[in-house]
């Protein structure tokens, strides 16, 4: 084939295409950003830092992701659209330079009792069709394998109209499917505890139900009383087998209640449908906590927790069933598959390898794929989302990320280091918000927001090198140094918690003694069992108040105030002042504005476009009633309370007129987390995920416990952040708290009076104690990899 001379003219001049390499914003105001302008380099790894709050994720997700990904959408056809997500505009007068956007965040996977990390990862698919192909003996489709397929089959008469008239078929069908019919493949079956669910002594019309929403005079309770099936006056115990079968376990059946056309169903029946089918995790406290008292789960008996049928489970490849595969550790389960050798299935088998060799080299090789997707840590949740794309043929497209280190021992960060290089090194833009010194030293680029959080940042403070940042006079800047000391003094203990025998999950038969009175730190390479010895093998009834990192539910109508209970003793503070009742000062109640009924904003539905939010007129966005604003305390209306940030209505509320006690208790632990520049009315839903956790730290420090288990509270602060966690700690453990925390933050290693390391690998290579005692001890026998590691942080 012949080519066109080149002429060297052409060659040395660039071409026009090449000039884009600059993602330029200008003018974005998302949340609290204050008409941000940044210009980043593509194919580049930019790091963005800066205190918790200071609008790092509103820069990176709310504004750059989010129009990139409002553009892709945009280039669908509008019936498509139609089924997507409608997402606004980000405030921001000039993007340039987007390229498509994958965001890979900390939101925990869906806590559905059906999804685990095969289903989500599309490791399981691979499997059950490599079973279907090559497993003995041959059972069916690859369905057959799923225990989300239940099997069915069904026969009868077809009528089918033609051009000749009708003709009448008999069909018939059947399909194959993997589900075990005892669990209905969810692996567990439950258990009443009847006496935890109703009083036996009492008669329906007494309301004897004590499930969260069925009193007598509710509309659940109105059913039971009225449905004819038993006498509402005659005590439950006094009831016939009939009538207790009817009551507990009757099918869906048509019936009328007060002239209305209802379906009855028994109790255990429509418990089983409307709250056991959600997960655990996903349920609001108080029916978790009936569910916890009424109910227990055991592995189903007849598929051994496995959720496959029998036929599924009989079906062999070399001896291993795909129950055996998914229940191996990953690590294990890419080395059987790597024996494999079948070239009619060659492609899959490639495939299959590379997505199991991905989970290993990311550092998630403990997990099995038959580990429920809700109970992954907001860490592993992300580097499970990472799989798919570390193999990806894309280039220049934009890889966002959240914090990727979240959850990793300082051992495994550079193996995440190495991950994020390489996907910057296959020519992709990747932007980082991190604050572990470790990850911002890898940086080409660093944008540092601030200079504090809330309505005290929203700026650059710095962008440029890494070494830039280290020179200049930012809050980052002189922390990324920082070094925490190892302490002269340890406190001594006053007691312990014994656990012996532990088993949960990967512990290998764990006995050790936590004290107690003293700040205890429980750390080791991700997956060595450290959740699994503190949340599942603490005994019952220790005392202890557990506050993790579930994510906390809330709509755009919660706030710190109504979260933390701080509402109430407002509310009745400017009753009692006013003369007037407490409903009316609540904007979901009898106070709120008519027109936006409390919201503040009108919404317009506008069908495929974007949904417009609109001030509403009528309150200015106040969301209450003009009337309620008249009533005031201490000279302030209550939507001007509501807009005050804690730091204020600390001193509002702790002297004069206004003086609330009950208040100004909650807000001092709202201000002790470091939250005072928070906003009382602030929608939850635009909160970082560190103010978050810290929000729900502020509201378990009121519990009575002797012991706070925290899990990993660094998570999402900033270094000069730590420093005030720290002094926090030190707070609770001198007014006589026991504190446990799970941590990888050296920081927090080298202040602990105590420490346990679990190891020395992950999965099945951990779960045993490596190391017990003193912070200094540890460092001096540099005998583990947390050891090395915090002797490396504190200069030992």
């Amino acid at each position: 084939m012949n080519r066109a001379p080149s002429t060297g003219a052409q060659s040395s001049a660039p071409h026009v295409a090449d000039s884009h390499d600059l993602i330029r914003v200008h003018g974005a105001r998302e949340n609290n950003l204050k008409d941000v302008s940044v210009e980043l380099p593509k194919r580049r790894l930019t790091v963005f830092t800066g205190v918790s709050g200071s609008g790092k994720s509103s820069l990176v997700f709310a504004t750059i992701a989010a129009e990139s990904q409002r553009m892709i959408n945009e280039t669908y056809s509008a019936f498509l659209q139609g089924f997507m997500p409608n997402l606004a505009r980000p405030d921001v007068d000039v993007l340039e330079g987007l390229t498509t956007a994958i965001i890979v965040d900390q939101e925990r996977m869906g806590a559905n009792s059906r999804s685990t990390v095969g289903t989500a990862t599309d490791a399981n698919a691979l499997l059950r069709i490599l079973f279907s192909r090559l497993g003995k003996p041959h059972i069916g489709s690859p369905q057959a394998f799923s225990f989300n397929v239940a099997s069915i089959s069904g026969k009868g008469a077809v009528t089918i109209e033609g051009s000749h008239g009708k003709t009448v078929e008999r069909r018939s069908f059947s399909i194959t499917g993997g589900m075990c019919p005892n669990c209905e493949g969810t692996g567990r079956v439950t258990d009443f505890d009847l006496t935890a669910m109703y009083d036996d002594s009492k008669s329906l019309n007494e309301g004897p139900f004590t499930v969260p929403g069925y009193s007598a005079d509710g509309w659940y309770g109105r059913i039971y009383s009225g449905c004819g099936f038993f006498d509402p006056d005659k005590p439950i115990r006094e009831f016939t087998e009939r009538e207790l079968h009817d009551l507990l376990y009757k099918e869906p059946t048509k019936i009328k209640v007060e002239g209305i056309n209802l379906t009855y169903e028994g109790l255990i029946t429509k418990l089983q449908k409307s709250m056991l089918a959600k997960d655990r995790e996903a349920m609001q406290p108080h029916i978790r906590a009936f569910v916890d008292r009424a109910v227990t789960f055991t592995a189903c008996p007849e598929c051994g927790g496995t959720r496959l049928s029998e036929a599924a489970r009989s079906s062999k490849i070399k001896g291993i069933s795909i129950a055996d595969a998914c229940a191996m550790q990953i690590s294990d389960l890419a080395k059987w598959v790597g024996g494999l050798d079948e070239p009619s299935v060659a492609p899959l088998l490639g495939t299959l390898r590379h997505t199991l060799d991905s989970f290993v080299e990311i550092g998630l090789g403990y997990l099995s794929l038959d580990r429920p997707s809700g109970t992954l840590s907001g860490g592993e949740a992300q580097r499970t989302k990472m799989i798919r794309h570390l193999g990806s043929s894309l280039t220049d497209v934009t890889y966002v990320f959240d914090e990727p280190t979240i959850g990793l021992h300082p051992h495994d960060i550079q193996r995440m280091n190495n991950l994020l290089l390489r996907l910057r090194d296959k020519g992709n833009t990747v932007l980082v918000v991190e604050h572990k010194p470790e990850t911002i030293a890898i940086a080409d680029h660093v944008v540092d927001l601030g200079p504090g959080a809330g309505t005290g940042g929203g700026t650059v403070c710095f962008e440029g090198t890494v070494e830039g940042l280290r020179a200049g006079d930012t809050i980052t800047g002189r922390h990324l140094d920082d070094r925490a000391t190892l302490k002269e003094t340890v406190r001594k203990p006053t007691g312990a918690l014994e656990i012996r025998g532990a088993t949960a999950n990967n512990l290998q038969n764990v006995d050790v003694d936590i004290p107690l009175g003293v700040l205890t730190v429980v750390t080791g390479v991700a997956g060595s069992g450290k959740s699994s010895l503190v949340h599942g093998s603490i005994p019952a009834g220790a005392g202890v108040v557990s506050i993790d990192q579930g994510a906390i539910k809330g709509s755009r109508r919660s706030n710190p105030a109504t979260y933390t209970g701080l509402l109430d003793p407002i509310r009745k503070a400017f009753a009692k002042a006013n003369g007037v009742k407490p409903a009316l000062f609540s904007s979901n109640s009898e106070g709120a504005c008519p027109t936006c009924n409390g919201a503040g904003v009108i919404y317009t539905e506008l069908g495929v476009m974007a949904t417009v939010a609109t001030p509403c007129e009528e309150c200015e966005g106040k969301r209450f009633q003009a009337s309620v604003l008249e009533y005031r305390l201490g000279g302030r209306d209550i939507s001007e309370v509501l807009a005050m940030s804690v730091t204020e209505a600390e001193e509002f509320f702790g002297a004069g007129e206004a003086r609330t006690p009950a208040a100004h208790k909650i807000l001092d632990r709202l201000a002790d987390v470091g939250l005072g520049y928070i906003t009382l009315g602030q929608p939850l839903t635009t909160l970082s995920g560190g103010e978050r956790q810290r929000l729900k730290l502020a509201t378990h420090m009121s519990e009575k416990g002797g012991t706070y288990i925290l899990d990993e509270p660094t998570t999402g602060l900033h270094l000069a952040d730590v420093e005030q966690l720290l002094g926090l700690l030190d707070r609770l453990v001198d007014s006589g708290k026991s504190v446990i925390v799970i941590e990888h933050h050296q920081a927090v290693m080298a202040h602990a009076d105590w420490i346990i390391d679990l190891g020395p690998g992950a999965g099945h290579d951990g779960g045993r104690v490596v190391f017990e005692g003193t912070p200094a001890d540890l460092v001096a026998a540099r005998s583990t990899l947390t050891g090395e590691h915090l002797a490396e942080y504190v200069g030992g």
